[in-house]
């Protein structure tokens, strides 16, 4: 029986660090980090969709109508991260994995039965808040899981694979929006059922997952958390000999008060809430606005034809993935502060320049596209380390919520009303309308690299329980 205010002295944190990487660890990634997938597979479905809701006879959507439903999902994914982050940290990660998870699948697949605009955005409502609330328990989840040394790579590698499934709902709107194959106006009914489809599977996988061992020890299941480790250690079949392992004291609690987090947030570590907001912020400004009106910009000012997006997604979501995959490791090598920095200002930089050559006029679809798979290729980082960042420097028991929160914040401020901004901009027919659009993007992003240059935490290759001290800490040996 869980026991609050129970002293509770362990090694665990230090049993989980010491792990080489193996089977268990890429089974997290692979059971976990798919959120990522289904993620990139509705918000590209929504932008490749675009120019088949604008045609569907049953709906004709307007341009204005495709911003603001991307900014009912974003909303949602706003309202589910608070409310399932509060959760998460109050109820485990693992129970959460499948909350949020059937609110998704459900909510994903009713879209399929959209039959106006205000059915279709309220389901993408809730399909973002069945995301939302995974952002929540699968960081944390991650975090507390995968060895310290290789925390920074493989939470970029896992938020960047939301572009397997851009390049997967890019692949598939070749095929259900093409009229040889199937009515477009049935296409993008079916479009949506991928991502239910692929949701039923993860479902299965995640029985595999234990709960977060960091999570039991802080909420007086000490028992359980040391069957747990044990568990994840005879999976290896031999362990570095480390006899005197660092171990912590902590005070048990069933949930942590609110004050308590406002304190933590806005007080004690109100430097790293500054860096936090600043880098959610701008990431979701920049990744929103351009990603949510993509399609936008390829039919109304470049006159692709919208079952031919997909083409011109695929290369775009490569970069995307790669990005973290080829920079992932200076993150744990060169360091959190110097990378994020670079990828924020450089990414800033290229837009500016980009939207520049747009507004002249100098480029058409395929060097549009190879410019936005540049840019991205450095913004995919910047975008992952942010929830590298707001995931590994604040405590423990507050980890899911202020997840919730910097993400609901940031997407609250940056993405929900960038698709309706642009979306209203495209919708004037100028090119130097898009392109102040595109500079208030590219400004953001530079202002956050600056931010992150001077207060950011250097978390590379340290233990969580170092980067950000646990509220209940007691003592160390």
């Amino acid at each position: 029986m869980m026991q609050d205010r129970q002293i509770v002295e362990t090694d665990i944190p230090s049993r989980l660090d010491r792990l080489p990487w193996g089977r268990f660890h890429t089974l997290v990634i692979a059971a976990l980090g798919i959120t990522w997938i289904l993620d990139g597979l509705e918000v590209t479905l929504a932008g490749s969709l675009a120019g088949a809701l604008k045609e569907s006879s049953s709906l004709r959507f307007s341009n204005t109508d495709i911003g603001l439903a991307s900014s009912a999902y974003l909303a949602g994914a706003v309202l589910g991260a608070i409310f399932f982050g509060w959760l998460t940290d109050r109820l485990g990660r693992k129970k959460l994995f499948f909350i949020t998870l059937a609110v998704y699948l459900t909510a994903t697949a009713a879209t399929a039965t959209s039959w106006n605009i205000a059915s279709f955005a309220f389901f993408r409502f809730v399909t973002g808040a069945g995301i939302g609330g995974e952002y929540a328990a699968i960081n944390s989840a991650i975090q507390e899981l995968i060895p310290a040394r290789v925390r920074g790579w493989s939470d970029l590698v896992v938020n960047g694979s939301f572009w397997i499934g851009a390049a997967i709902g890019a692949l598939g709107s070749l095929v259900l929006l093409d009229p040889h194959f199937i009515d477009p106006d049935l296409g993008w009914r079916l479009a949506f059922l991928i991502g239910a489809g692929l949701a039923c599977l993860i479902f299965l996988m995640r029985f595999w997952i234990p709960e977060s061992p960091r999570w039991l020890m802080t909420h007086g299941h000490a028992g359980e958390a040391e069957r747990v480790v044990a568990g994840i250690e005879r999976r290896f079949t031999s362990l570095p000999q480390s006899p005197d392992l660092p171990r912590v004291r902590l005070r048990t609690r069933k949930s942590t008060p609110l004050r308590l987090v406002v304190h933590t947030l806005f007080k004690h570590h109100r430097q790293r809430t500054v860096v936090g907001l600043s880098l959610m912020a701008s990431q979701a400004f920049f990744y929103n606005a351009i990603f949510f009106t993509y399609a936008l910009i390829l039919t109304d000012f470049y006159g692709v034809a919208p079952d031919q997006i997909g083409w011109y997604l695929l290369p775009f979501a490569i970069g995307n993935f790669l990005g973290p995959v080829v920079l992932g490791r200076l993150f744990d090598t060169r360091g959190r502060r110097p990378m994020i920095a670079f990828t924020y200002i450089i990414s800033g930089l290229l837009l500016a320049l980009t939207g520049w050559l747009f507004m002249r006029n100098l480029i058409d679809a395929t060097t549009q596209t190879a410019c936005w798979t540049i840019i991205f290729f450095f913004a995919s980082c910047a975008a992952s380390s942010a929830y590298l960042t707001v995931s590994e420097t604040f405590p423990l028991e507050i980890r899911a919520l202020a997840i919730a929160f910097f993400y609901a914040v940031g997407t609250g401020v940056g993405g929900v009303v960038a698709p309706s901004l642009f979306g209203l901009l495209i919708d004037t027919g100028s090119r130097v309308s898009v392109f102040w659009g595109y500079l208030l993007g590219s400004a953001l992003m530079i202002i956050a690299g600056c931010i992150a240059w001077r207060w950011g935490v250097d978390a590379e290759r340290k233990p969580l329980e170092e980067v950000a001290r646990p509220l209940t800490f007691v003592g160390v040996e």
